[in-house]
């Protein structure tokens, strides 16, 4: 069986309105579907690579793509964890982790992003919320940092929500033009005083912690 091969297959992150895992090929090609229904509004570019901005087939076919290289050049070393979230069993939108050197470092970042017709009810807010809590609670993880354009106020308010706290800016180019983005970091101590949902990780077997470079 390929969980035999690829234990990640058995992993659950389980809140109140949502299950994060990943996808089998079908349900992959049911959340290519909402992200090629759309993922932001036209006027607005949340995005360093602004794949948001395709055109819907391609939209879809960047999501499978991206998902597939992330699987393929997993490495112990180096990983992306991309997460569909299913709300009432039906994709909604992708929460990823990463993590370099994971085993030393003992830190994530991470980024997600929600079909446009799922916004608005908090489902993003809970998505992060489940992964900080493998990533902290179950990983070890030590910080967890995360990215947005100054100008995503939604993006910042769900990081703030969550206890990250101001840690510099990063300054990008994008069509040609530079770009700064703020800069947030989570502490495990932070994590704890503004962790509210309950949330219940299943199939986080040793084969799983090895993938993460961690012991089993």
């Amino acid at each position: 069986m390929i969980i035999d091969h690829w234990p990640l297959r058995g992993l659950r992150v389980t809140s109140p309105r949502l299950e994060l895992r990943l996808p089998t090929e079908d349900e992959l090609a049911e959340v290519a579907d909402v992200a090629a229904r759309g993922v932001h509004l036209p006027r607005d570019r949340p995005f360093l690579t602004p794949w948001g901005e395709l055109p819907a087939a391609e939209r879809a076919r960047h999501v499978l793509q991206l998902h597939w290289a992330r699987l393929g050049s997993w490495s112990a070393r180096h990983w992306v964890l991309n997460l569909v979230a299913f709300h009432e069993g039906r994709p909604v939108g992708i929460q990823d982790m990463r993590g370099k050197e994971f085993g030393v470092r003992r830190e994530i970042v991470s980024g997600s992003w929600i079909g446009l017709e799922h916004q608005g009810r908090g489902l993003g807010t809970e998505m992060r919320a489940a992964m900080l809590h493998l990533a902290f609670a179950e990983l070890g993880a030590q910080s967890a940092t995360s990215l947005s354009f100054a100008d995503n106020h939604s993006s910042l308010a769900v990081s703030r929500k969550l206890g990250y706290r101001d840690d510099g800016i990063d300054r990008d180019v994008l069509d040609g033009r530079v770009v700064v983005s703020r800069r947030l970091r989570l502490t495990p101590e932070a994590w704890a005083e503004h962790a509210r949902t309950p949330v219940t990780v299943t199939g986080l077997s040793d084969g799983c912690r090895a993938l993460f470079g961690l012991p089993g």
